[in-house]
């Protein structure tokens, strides 16, 4: 049991199981929580409780949902990025999407990674074709099709950054997973607030940022996540773990101190 001045530091999700039924104001839950889809709603009911997060439990929500994100970022992406619900969006965006003579388009399917649930169509029409016939399941995003862009891949840790390109020259897929090159890259004031301003909206403390740059060099966020692939990165494995962790107890002994 916890006294009255100390609250309950949580940092596994059998614990938190455990527990689950008892936390409340102050608490803390330390690290990724291994909730199921149909167990997401626990987050919304322990932030009413007062149950504090690290990483907050918005970060975790936005790192599992790609609608989530073209929700909440919808002003940084690409513009006429949308997300799909139902056939009633998809005819109203069709309308849209004629209008501005936008062509191919890409979907992202809502819980997929590595580059496994992205398709990039010749019109939003084929697209709606698809989820009228079932081959395609909502919700998903859709956005336009960007041709030539350079692909960036962010890792941020605190005091740590690093960024790369990611190109395949063989797919419109850069993902690294799948036969991607990559290569060190230096990141601009401009592009470096971006990523700022993602992590502070989304009550990120680290983060695997993707950034789209045009051409015209315009910047796009594309996706967030709080962990991600390191292929192609400078940091290895051991060092990338040593970091969240020390990003981790560094905020534990603060709160523990606040707490007090």
């Amino acid at each position: 049991m916890k006294s009255a001045n100390s609250p309950l530091i949580i940092r596994d999700s059998r614990t938190f199981r455990n527990h689950l039924s008892r936390l409340g104001r102050d608490d803390l839950l330390v690290g990724l929580m291994n909730l199921k889809t149909t167990e997401e709603t626990l987050f919304l009911y322990l932030v009413e409780q007062g149950v504090k997060f690290f990483p907050s439990a918005l970060s975790q929500q936005l790192s599992r949902s790609k609608c989530l994100q073209a929700f909440i970022y919808a002003d940084l992406m690409v513009p006429h990025t949308f997300v799909a619900r139902g056939r009633y969006d998809m005819i109203r965006n069709i309308a849209r999407y004629g209008q501005e003579e936008i062509g191919r388009v890409v979907t992202k399917q809502n819980r997929t990674n590595c580059g496994l649930g992205i398709s990039c169509w010749p019109s939003i029409e084929d697209v709606y074709n698809q989820v009228c016939f079932g081959s395609l399941q909502y919700p998903f995003v859709v956005q336009p099709f960007l041709p030539s862009l350079i692909d960036l891949r962010v890792i941020i840790l605190a005091d740590y950054e690093e960024a790369y390109w990611r190109k395949n020259p063989d797919s419109f897929r850069n993902n690294m997973l799948f036969g991607g090159s990559s290569q060190t890259y230096v990141l601009t004031g401009e592009q470096k607030d971006m990523c700022g301003k993602v992590m502070k909206k989304g009550g990120f403390p680290y983060a695997h940022i993707d950034l789209m740059i045009t051409p015209e060099h315009d910047i796009y966020f594309s996706e967030i996540n709080l962990r991600g692939g390191l292929k192609g990165a400078n940091i290895p494995e051991d060092k990338y773990r040593e970091r969240i962790n020390r990003i981790q107890e560094e905020f534990v002994e603060n709160y523990k101190l606040l707490s007090v």
